[in-house]
């Protein structure tokens, strides 16, 4: 066990500015300050209130606000992808944040001189630019890439940029012969940016500055995902390690119940013995659905009869007809930022309709819910996510997304959401995810409290506080 610690050791964490990967490293603040570390988080003007509130119970945990720069291309005001009116601009985004390097090597600067170097800096792999800083001052830099391990090794194969994977249809399965894993992946299946060359110079940066970091934190468990490490740690250089200390959310548990109206509404299906009836919707904050796709998604909550809670991020959508009035008594939408968590946690909840964000299936497993997938982001490692939960954890099943030929299916049926629904809800392959999906949050609760994610965590501090002694 590591030992007790001085609030003298002190470590830096630049989470990127947006809430998928903000949210790990501030669960990674709050388990590195009980243990006795003091945690300073780099972030700008408008993200400052959201990480504040989810950390100013924490007396080591303290922010350092940088202004987000202003550039011509992005909306004025935009410092989140969140904010972003379309992920066309994300490059834009991206390219952006590196303006953000000389304050964030004043704040470094400021630091050393006041006698509190950081032991380490955790820094977002879009934030690649940060290694350079962290080389100017000598200080190690380790990599959060908001993914798990197998996407990541995929995601880092050589045989993505084989030529012939160019000639590839869709369906077509790629040769990944230098791993092992029990099902095929097809060229659909891997993030678009990896494959059109349309960021290739961005994304080739990002990429050297990630393998050339001291080591590499991962929001996973070695229970479920230890196989893929050694595959992961071979694309480091200067034997970087990986620290899988994940799930990272059971270190941040809550301190008191949530009072929110939606956990009230879900309270109603447990007194009612209905635990486990309610099927949670929600597809994360960058996902722009048509608002066809919506009524779909809709009128397929409808048709399946089940209770739900559905997050709704729709600016424009607004229910059908008459459809509000008809599903008042077993469906609820909501149209604000919810707890995600908490709701996951609830007893009522029985199976998450997702898009397969890494967080998202985290939370869900962790809590012993399995999923329906539904990847959304091209651009982002979701479909390899929704591949491994349903093939390789056995703790899912699949909307369907493509034709025969391959092609994505623009707008997904009503008749298939309700009939996926149904089988997860109620069905004999829903029971056997369900009984999956409990055995996998049994173990991440086992890895976060005696198991991998516990030792790895110990090893990661001793490394970095032996280093700097």
């Amino acid at each position: 066990m590591a030992a007790a610690l001085s609030s003298v050791h002190h470590v830096v964490i630049f989470p990127h500015m947006a809430q998928g990967h903000t949210i790990p490293l501030l669960d990674i603040s709050k388990a590195l300050s009980n243990r006795g570390l003091k945690v300073t988080i780099i972030t700008t003007p408008s993200n400052a209130p959201f990480i504040s509130s989810r950390t100013n119970k924490h007396p080591n945990i303290t922010l350092s606000i940088i202004p987000f720069p202003k550039v011509p291309d992005l909306p004025q005001g935009c410092e989140n992808t969140a904010d972003l009116p379309s992920m066309a601009l994300f490059a834009t985004f991206i390219e952006t944040t590196k303006k953000m390097k000389q304050p964030f090597e004043d704040v470094l600067r400021n630091m050393i001189d006041d006698g509190c170097p950081p032991i380490c800096v955790i820094s977002d792999f879009f934030l690649g630019w940060t290694l350079e800083s962290c080389h100017l001052f000598d200080i190690p830099r380790i990599v959060s890439h908001g993914m798990g391990v197998f996407a990541m090794v995929i995601c880092k194969s050589p045989s993505l940029h084989v030529p012939s994977v160019k000639d590839l249809s869709l369906l077509d399965p790629i040769d990944f012969s230098e791993l092992k894993f029990p099902f095929t992946l097809n060229k659909g299946d891997i993030p678009e940016v990896l494959l059109n060359g349309d960021h290739v110079r961005l994304v080739m940066e990002l990429a050297e500055a990630d393998v050339n970091s001291w080591g590499v934190i991962v929001n996973s468990f070695e229970e479920i995902e230890g196989e893929y490490v050694g595959a992961l740690e071979s694309n480091y250089f200067n034997e970087a390690k990986s620290y899988c200390v994940g799930p990272l959310l059971l270190y941040d548990q809550l301190d008191q119940e949530l009072d929110a109206s939606y956990i009230k509404w879900l309270d109603k299906y447990v007194e009612s013995n209905e635990s486990g009836s309610v099927i949670y919707v929600s597809f994360g904050t960058q996902t722009h659905l048509s608002n066809d796709q919506m009524d779909e998604i809709a009128f397929g909550l409808e048709m399946a009869g089940h209770p739900f809670i559905w997050v709704v991020r729709s600016k424009t959508w607004a229910p059908p007809d008459g459809w509000t009035k008809r599903v008042k008594e077993e469906g609820l939408v909501v149209y604000d930022w919810v707890e995600q968590r908490s709701i996951l946690a609830h007893p009522s909840i029985g199976g998450f309709l997702s898009h397969c964000g890494w967080n998202s299936v985290l939370e869900s497993l962790a809590n012993g819910v399995p999923l329906l997938t539904w990847p959304m982001l091209d651009i982002s490692e979701q479909a390899l996510n929704a591949k491994l939960v349903t093939m390789g954890f056995g703790a899912g099943l699949v909307v369907p997304q493509r034709d025969v030929g391959g092609e994505k299916i623009t707008t997904i049926d009503r008749g298939v959401i309700c009939e996926r629904v149904k089988e997860l809800m109620g069905g004999a392959k829903g029971r056997k995810v369900k009984e999956r999906a409990q055995e996998l949050g049994r173990l991440a609760w086992h890895a976060v409290e005696k198991g991998g994610s516990r030792k790895k965590l110990d090893e990661l501090i001793e490394r970095l506080t032996n280093k700097n002694m």
